[in-house]
């Protein structure tokens, strides 16, 4: 209601930023390049434009051929600095999304530090053999200049109807995009018709360097939260057939989208609880959690909650014992339309084998002639 109020901080912001960008693109604030492949993906949106299922992405498409790192910040963690994550790395420690990564996948190193250029050079210090390092959510960290720039767009939140934070969404102006090698609008509908692809690639206008992408949100099959032996084996068609009442517990920026998938899906009678992005649950939270459930007049029902969320829940040790056997997450991953997979994924591997060589060519010469 009295939004407008934040328009005059709005400005001052505006001016903040832009100077900041301004010293960069003209190096009186110089940018550190590392002679390895780094690839950047971040936003200007604040939250949920689908980072994480777009860092997975990219890790599953070069783990099985390259030595690959990630870094992120470590967003609400509760420690400072570089730190590598091993197996037994708390979220506490490294943050909700590195700790989802590391799970997902073991043998890769997932790093964490807030200043890129210290957390690059740690990880190089660390293994010299890397072939690329992903970097994540760091499209405003101009710290770094990325070898390979991706930004995030969401379709369903068109950057030039938005406005600069705090009145808006945005965390620099909708023009900053001229800074992005590839650009992906996200959480595209499947079935987007080609006028609606026309439309949006002419509202972008997009320079003829740049590459652009849509993808879609595919979301997996339920899993137990903690695996326990009771937890029965659940989907959407026994939901429907069984009219399971389902309890959505979510603490992300944007849970809209998987509630309209579970009520197509899964079943019409949705409970929800939501809570911010990266809550940290509290026993307060698990209490209300507990409660809620417990008030659904069914014998039907299940709690569902994301990937993300999962992380931060399946490590507490005051979850109620009553409602372990009820939780489950539903994971999710991305697919490009229009056919466009192969072509984005040329594009990725390309970028890295022609670095790649290009970086061992140079090392090869330094030894020669030192």
């Amino acid at each position: 209601m009295f939004r407008w109020l934040l328009y005059p901080l709005t400005i001052i912001y505006q001016i903040v930023v832009s100077l900041r960008n301004f010293l960069y693109d003209y190096n009186i604030i110089k940018s550190k390049k590392f002679d390895k492949p780094v690839i950047s993906i971040g936003n200007i949106t604040v939250g949920g434009t689908g980072k994480t299922p777009h860092i997975e992405y990219l890790i599953d498409l070069l783990k099985d051929k390259y030595k690959i790192a990630t870094l992120s910040r470590g967003y609400k963690r509760k420690t400072r600095g570089f730190i590598l994550s091993s197996s037994e790395s708390t979220i506490n420690e490294i943050g909700d999304e590195p700790k989802q990564m590391k799970l997902k996948y073991p043998a890769i190193d997932v790093s964490v530090d807030s200043n890129r250029v210290r957390g690059i050079t740690k990880l190089l210090l660390h293994n010299q053999d890397y072939d690329a390092i992903l970097l994540d959510d760091a499209y405003q960290h101009r710290k770094v200049k990325p070898g390979l720039s991706i930004l995030l767009i969401d379709y369903n939140r068109p950057l030039d109807k938005d406005y600069l934070l705090p009145y808006g969404r945005l965390r620099e102006k909708h023009n900053e995009k001229r800074r992005a090698d590839i650009i992906i609008v996200t959480k595209a509908p499947k079935n987007l018709k080609p006028i609606d692809f026309r439309i949006t690639t002419k509202h972008l206008k997009l320079f003829p360097y740049q590459k652009l992408f849509f993808s879609s949100i595919d979301y997996g099959i339920l899993i137990p939260l903690y695996n326990k032996p009771k937890a029965n084996k659940l989907n959407g068609a026994i939901c429907k057939e069984n009219n399971y009442t389902i309890l959505l517990v979510s603490g992300i920026a944007n849970p809209e989208p998987l509630k309209i998938y579970l009520e197509e899906n899964y079943s019409s009678k949705i409970e929800q609880l939501v809570f911010p992005d990266h809550h940290n649950f509290t026993k307060g939270s698990i209490r209300k959690i507990n409660q809620k459930f417990n008030s659904i007049n069914n014998n039907k029902k299940i709690i569902i909650t994301t990937e993300k969320d999962a992380m931060r829940l399946m490590y507490i040790d005051y979850m109620h014992d009553s409602i372990k056997n009820f939780i489950y997450y539903i994971p999710i991953s991305i697919q490009f339309l229009n056919n466009e997979k192969e072509h984005f994924n040329n594009q990725i591997i390309d970028y890295v084998e022609e670095n790649k060589r290009d970086y061992k060519f140079y090392k090869t010469k330094y030894k020669e002639h030192s």
